[in-house]
């Protein structure tokens, strides 16, 4: 698998990541374990956590699997922390409870150390700069490598990015942010995306087949057996996508890939992997069989035209003061 460098930094990472927000709910251990290891030999590289997925039990089965199944060096292992289970305060991005969290994070995956360490969201309540100071005292400690953000609107990772950069070799350069992006949310194009290139964030897309909606197994109007939108956790979830402007997003997909003689699955994700910015989109394959179909578009790219009917079709509104106002 291609490997690409995370935003303006040395780190290189497949460009197809592996998610594991479902290990330990949807996913068991043997599924986890089967799906690690056709990724590896696949050549990837990254495998994207979190502390709060299934409430530690993904970072403890990522572990489990770690140097048994997969070499340590083999894996650029990515975590998230501030995404706190309180309706009273959904993230906590304290200087404390993020250092702790990290600590919590590393004894559950059996390693000394995370390649990216994520702030998971932006904490209106604790001041920006204590943020990013625990981010610095996990690199500077040797517990991260890297660091990131995700979820940031395009003027918080501004602010956070070009604070990092101020202090010039004291402070750790954000590598990367994290956030949905596919052709049924395009959001990140108004001003996360544009900020992301122009301080050297990299992209990681997160949920890149539009929450399973791209694949095309909707398109009958109702959710298949076994499918995340026929489940009772993530119905929710996967809802926002099957109104009409999304379906007629899917079927342009899928004409694309008749034409292509490929899968949508491989259309939807060979779009976002390419897009300018992008560094790795992140899969959440439930299963090992599932992962393999998506990995297996490593030698798809899209020609121009079929990227710029997608781009049409899927094109989200842009006014004032998204773009230039001169051309509006």
């Amino acid at each position: 698998m291609e490997q690409r460098h995370l935003g303006r930094t040395g780190l290189r990472v497949s460009r197809i990541g592996l998610g594991t927000l479902g290990w330990g709910r949807d996913t068991d251990e043997h599924e986890a374990a089967a799906s690690l290891k056709v990724f590896w030999e696949a050549g990837g590289t990254l495998v994207d956590t979190a502390d709060v997925y299934a409430d530690g039990e993904a970072e403890y089965l990522l572990g489990q699997l770690v140097e048994s199944l997969v070499p340590r060096r083999d894996l650029v292992i990515a975590t998230k922390a501030g995404s706190v289970p309180d309706p009273d305060r959904r993230f906590n991005a304290s200087r404390g409870h993020l250092l702790a969290a990290l600590d919590a994070s590393l004894r559950r995956l059996g390693t000394d150390y995370v390649d990216l360490w994520q702030v998971h969201a932006f904490d209106t309540v604790t001041p920006l700069e204590e943020t990013l100071q625990a981010l610095d005292l996990a690199v500077s400690t040797g517990r991260a490598r890297y660091a990131g953000v995700s979820n940031f609107s395009g003027w918080q990772l501004a602010k956070a990015a070009t604070w990092q950069l101020a202090g010039g070799g004291t402070r750790t350069r954000l590598a990367s942010t994290q956030m949905e992006y596919s052709l049924l949310q395009r959001g990140v194009e108004r001003e996360v995306l544009p900020a992301a290139r122009d301080l050297g964030v990299g992209l990681l897309p997160s949920s890149p087949l539009g929450r399973g909606v791209l694949t095309g197994k909707y398109r009958e109007g109702a959710s298949p057996a076994g499918s995340r939108g026929a489940g009772e956790a993530m119905a929710g979830f996967v809802a926002p996508y099957l109104d009409g402007t999304a379906s007629a997003v899917v079927e342009a997909v899928v004409t694309a890939a008749e034409g292509l003689a490929a899968t949508p699955l491989h259309v939807a994700l060979a779009w976002v992997r390419d897009r300018p910015g992008v560094v790795a989109p992140i899969v959440g394959a439930r299963t090992a069989q599932q992962l393999s179909e998506a990995l297996s578009v490593e030698g798809l790219s899209l020609p121009d035209e079929i990227c710029r009917a997608l781009d049409d079709v899927s094109a989200p509104v842009h006014r004032y003061p998204d773009q230039d106002w001169s051309t509006l």
